[in-house]
């Protein structure tokens, strides 16, 4: 196995301007699990809140969402979620990867619901979720 292609721990993000969520996979399996979301305040979360949780996990790389229209043109969004992404590289010097995470929530939703019902559906599950899809699209990408 070369560098670029050894078994890899990797954090998902899925930015939010109000809810963060966070998951963690490996490169290896190409699957993710959701770990939480964490409130933000116009996109700016608690930046010990996220280094505790890049200390906890310490991935090897992390793929942030890139919020896009469904024409792959940018949103209002899309520039916030690009400065958070260069926000964490820059606080905690970790290599960050943007992905294209369109549906990503309507995903997650559709996996919550079935998984558990209405229930599930709780905000916080659902950022979480979000990243767990948009981590696992990145992977399938790489193949």
């Amino acid at each position: 196995m070369t560098e670029s292609t050894s078994p890899k721990t990797v954090m998902g993000i899925d930015f939010g301007t109000g809810s963060i969520g966070f998951a963690i996979g490996q490169s290896l399996t190409g699957t993710a699990s959701p770990i939480k979301a964490l409130k933000a305040k116009e996109g700016i979360p608690n930046w010990d809140d996220v280094g505790k949780l890049l200390t906890e996990w310490q991935p090897d790389l992390v793929v942030v969402g890139l919020p896009l229209n469904m024409d792959g043109t940018e949103q209002l969004v899309t520039q916030k979620a690009k400065k958070f992404a260069n926000r964490v590289h820059g606080r905690f010097g970790v290599q960050v990867h943007m992905h294209d995470e369109r549906l990503s929530t309507t995903d997650a939703k559709a996996s919550l619901f079935e998984s558990g019902g209405y229930r599930n559906l709780k905000k916080g599950n659902i950022d979480a979720q979000s990243a767990v899809v948009i981590l696992e699209s990145y992977f399938e990408s790489l193949y």
